[in-house]
């Protein structure tokens, strides 16, 4: 049915960052001892051997390839009790021929059915790959060590249990793969931050994963000729670095995301339904302008193909309703002259009987199965369609030759989508994502493998009428597995179809409150049902909500590049990330507790009310990590390391306390400035502006803990000259920053 073959598919710190690796300095070093000749395995037996680069050691125990790690002196997790490797189901046994010396192995097994395999083993002070070999091709490989806790990642799959938490221990998948509906962005990624390791199998196909407090399984099914998994160490920055190099190395790309798409947005599912025409698109519109939303980009998902049945899809690509919309170029024209970038709805189904299948069966460009094209069927489209086969060049060459009809049009991107599919590679897309990005289009991912070949990455449909802790839940865990740039789908949900028709209820209006704050601390935002068809309190908060969310749009955008460098989630941090040596930030985010809490860069602490409590809660238990943290309102400073018990949220409230570096790129009358805010006493911070190509630096020299700022001066060291501050919001503001410059804060005490 699908190709077996895999696609053969890179920062100044702030001081609180830098201090996550501080217990690496406390723990103990205890010297191992150089190997003088090559190990092999007659030497072994029941005995234990080791190799090592720097201070990182794998010892492997006796025949049976039982190993574990080291670092720095301390054990990462045990081995395995029963054996290491599983072929086939069966254990791996190691041969005489096998070597091991300094940082590497060459390792010669058999299973108890008489499969060979070759495992090569390479140590970097990092990083610990292992390659296996086989001789017969469609084998189940598993890799086997002992138990770790608490363990994160796992994107989409995170959430196919209840209760929700982003803590995935306990997790068990021998399918793991994308499928139904959820499980769309895919990624094997879990971490443990208490542990300082992480690792990942990287393949397309169909995986074993297990995590537990006894056992950590990566495996895969079927395998090729070659598995290979990667071990990480280290810090969290360290491990995400090398995680986005193996990621890369696989073909799996991490692109630099577009600006425009980190501002406000506007989807027409949300706000219409089924209803969109050149009309009501342009009402709707223009009416969220007038009502104050800074809207940046919109996204046209529905209703806009010709009213044909064989045509109600995505890909009529050049193809309109000529009733309802009869001139598509002067809609994208007028959208463009508000600024807004122009998304339309995008997947790779081809209905069966619509007006490109006959071309692609001709020239072989779908999906086959026994020599045919596979005919599949699901929730949508409607009817029957065949798959583009993306990974075949010519196909993908004729599928975008038919995207550039939309984009003749005007279309400056896509809202990549697609559902209803089982048992296929999870990277099916990511070649059409990966040539879209390349070609400068704006791209909302919503499936993929490890690749993040989008602007923004989008969870599952979000509605009022779900359990709202998924909604966080599955965030965060984007965020855990290597998908940083969250889009939480449209505020208000995609009612699609019933259009809130349910009353407008106190609960229905609270959602739409609290749902908005919570949107605005992500990567993007999006606005759907109309603020304006409930009270006037919910107008004045989504307006809040969406004029914050534009405000810290450059910030937000400034981590982003970050992350495209480094790998690191910088857009959105899981507490156990920056702080994994403290206990008290562990277990928040679960729908126990509803305590969602994450970073922003180094100096946002986002604390939104959200889960199934949205409804009834005013007040909730903030922790605020070690350091002094701002409420972002009302300038009020506290100091960390502690809980704020039930401390009041109206939904009228900014959920954000400003610490860390207290250095925050903001958009004030149309301007990114830099905000100081006082509550560092030593730190720096390097941030990108939206259009500069070299990062600028600032670095603060503020008060002790407790010691009020008076003023401040600031020195342009690159120019050698004094800037102009002045202060407002609580923060101490430099206009029109320089790219590339350093700017040094001395706080007048």
């Amino acid at each position: 049915m699908l190709s077996a073959k895999l696609a053969k598919k890179q920062s100044t710190l702030p001081d609180f960052v830098l201090s996550l690796g501080s217990l690496f300095v406390l723990l103990c070093w205890a010297p191992m001892m150089l190997l003088s000749a090559p190990a092999t395995a007659e030497d072994l037996g029941n005995s234990t051997f080791t190799v090592h680069a720097g201070q990182l050691a794998l010892q492997i125990a006796g025949l049976d390839f039982r190993y574990n790690f080291v670092l720095r002196g301390a054990p990462v997790m045990a081995a395995d009790p029963e054996a290491g490797l599983l072929v086939d189901g069966s254990p791996v046994t190691l041969q005489s021929s096998s070597r091991c010396a300094g940082d590497s192995c060459s390792l010669l097994g058999t299973n108890a059915r008489g499969e060979k395999i070759h495992i090569a083993v390479r140590l970097t002070p990092r990083e610990a790959t292992f390659t296996a070999q086989l001789t017969t091709r469609g084998l189940s490989v598993a890799f086997r060590t002992g138990g770790a806790s608490p363990a994160y990642g796992l994107a989409d799959h995170a959430i196919l249990d209840r209760p929700y938490n982003t803590d995935v221990t306990g997790f068990s998948d021998d399918h793991f793969l994308s499928g139904q509906g959820i499980t769309r962005l895919v990624s094997n990624f879990i971490i443990y931050p208490r542990r300082q390791f992480a690792l990942i199998l990287i393949d397309p196909t169909k995986k074993i994963v297990h995590t537990s407090q006894q056992q950590i399984i990566e495996g895969v099914t079927h395998a090729g000729d070659t598995v290979t998994l990667h071990y990480f160490f280290g810090t969290p920055l360290q491990i995400y670095s090398a995680y986005r190099s193996a990621r890369i190395a696989a073909g799996y790309k991490v692109w630099m995301p577009k600006y425009e798409m980190f501002g406000v947005g506007w989807e027409a599912f949300g706000a219409l339904g089924w209803n969109t025409s050149q009309k009501t698109i342009a009402e709707s519109i223009d009416r969220y302008l007038a009502e104050g939303y800074p809207l940046r980009w919109a996204v046209i998902g529905s209703g806009y193909w010709p009213a044909d049945p064989s045509m109600h899809e995505t890909t009529s690509f050049g193809l309109f309703d000529s009733g309802k919309y009869p001139d598509p170029r002067a809609l994208f024209a007028h959208l463009h002259q508000e600024h807004l970038r122009v998304l339309l709805g995008l997947r790779i189904t081809f209905i069966t009987t619509g007006p490109f299948s006959a071309e692609g069966v001709k020239h072989g460009y779908f999906l086959e199965h026994d020599g045919k094209p596979e005919v599949f069927t699901g929730g949508w489209p409607r009817l029957p369609y065949y798959l583009l086969d993306a990974h075949n060049p010519a196909a993908l060459n004729w599928y975008m030759s038919l995207v550039k009809r939309w984009q003749d049009f005007g279309v400056d991107g896509f809202k990549e989508d697609f559902f209803g599919f089982q048992d296929l590679r999870d990277d099916k897309v990511d070649p059409t994502n990966d040539r879209l990005m390349s070609e400068g289009a704006d791209v909302i991912e919503r499936n993929g493998y490890l690749s993040s070949n989008g602007d923004l990455h989008r969870i599952n449909d979000f509605n009022f009428d779900q359990d709202q802790d998924r909604g966080p839940v599955n965030a965060l865990a984007l965020a855990w597995a290597g998908f940083p740039l969250v889009y939480p789908d449209i505020v208000g949900g995609t009612f699609g179809e019933r259009r809130f028709d349910i009353s407008r209820t106190p609960e229905m209006e609270m959602y739409m409150m609290r749902n908005a704050r919570w949107a605005s601390l992500h990567s993007s935002m999006g606005m759907g049902e109309p603020p304006w068809t409930f009270g006037s309190r919910v107008q004045k908060v989504m307006l809040a909500s969406a004029r914050f969310h534009a405000r810290i749009a450059p910030y937000l955008y400034s981590q982003a590049q970050r992350f495209a460098i480094d790998g690191y989630p910088w857009t959105m941090i899981p507490l156990p990330l920056a702080f994994p040596s403290d206990p008290n930030v562990y277990g928040l985010d679960k729908e126990n507790s509803h305590r969602y809490e994450w970073l922003i860069g180094d100096a946002i602490l986002a604390a939104p009310i959200y889960g199934s409590n949205y409804a009834t809660a005013q007040a909730r238990d903030v922790y605020l990590p070690a350091g002094q943290w701002m409420d972002y309102d009302t300038g009020t400073t506290y100091t960390g390391n502690r809980f704020l018990r039930q401390f009041p949220m109206p939904a009228e409230k900014t959920p954000v306390f400003i610490g860390g570096s207290g250095v925050v790129l903001e958009q004030i009358g149309g301007i990114p400035s830099i905000c100081i805010y006082p509550v560092a006493t030593e730190a720096e911070s390097m941030l990108r502006l939206p259009k500069g190509r070299e990062p600028l630096t600032v670095a603060v020299h503020g008060a002790p803990p407790g010691v009020p700022w008076r003023s401040v001066r600031v020195t342009d060291t690159t120019m050698g000259t004094n800037v102009p501050v002045r202060f407002a919001d609580h923060a101490w503001i430099i206009e029109h920053p320089l790219a590339g410059h350093r700017y040094e804060v001395q706080a007048e005490k």
